[in-house]
């Protein structure tokens, strides 16, 4: 009996210390710059209860308006354009948006309203992403955030219609 205990005892270490290395990372903070190079803000990145990413944005000096938040497969921010962010974060190989039936891409998530007075507060949780290590994460190798100058329309392949890239910012391990 007590080897058994003893056995059991080890069993239950192993599958403790895999889970260990599958679990998420802490919050990943991220810096929002525009095209000039200018702070507009941080978004908190967390790993959300049910599943996924929560993603607490906190932005100013951004034109009043609905905007699309993207997550784009690089994790580089090279300004005016953000071009270097590359398309949108699609391990899965899917369509852009919620409402494509072949969709929606990892990196695609709800839109935001920004105040008139160039400010917004909110949080947009993202159920097919990870701060894991699997094909999912947005931190194994690195990727972007995106702010676009219009909404995203939910649908059109392979950018939604969201317009330019106004902010941009890194999200990787610490």
């Amino acid at each position: 009996m007590k080897r058994l205990l003893v056995i059991f005892g080890l069993v239950c270490g192993v599958v403790a210390v895999s889970g260990l290395t599958m679990q998420a990372q802490g919050p990943v903070t991220v810096s929002l710059k525009d095209a000039k190079g200018a702070d507009v803000g941080t978004a908190t990145v967390t790993a959300a209860r049910s599943g996924g990413v929560s993603i607490a944005l906190d932005v100013k000096n951004l034109p009043a308006g609905e905007h699309a938040l993207h997550l784009h497969q690089v994790a580089l921010c090279e300004a005016p354009a953000f071009t270097t962010a590359g398309p949108h974060f699609n391990p899965a190989n899917k369509k852009h948006g919620s409402q494509n039936p072949e969709g929606p891409h990892n990196g695609d998530m709800a839109n935001f309203t920004v105040k008139a007075d160039g400010t917004a507060k909110v949080t947009v949780t993202n159920a097919h992403v990870s701060l894991g290590t699997g094909t999912d994460s947005l931190v194994a190798n690195g990727t972007a955030l995106m702010i676009h100058a219009q909404a995203d329309d939910m649908k059109t392949d392979p950018t939604g219609n969201a317009g330019a890239r106004l902010a941009c910012g890194v999200i990787a391990k610490k």
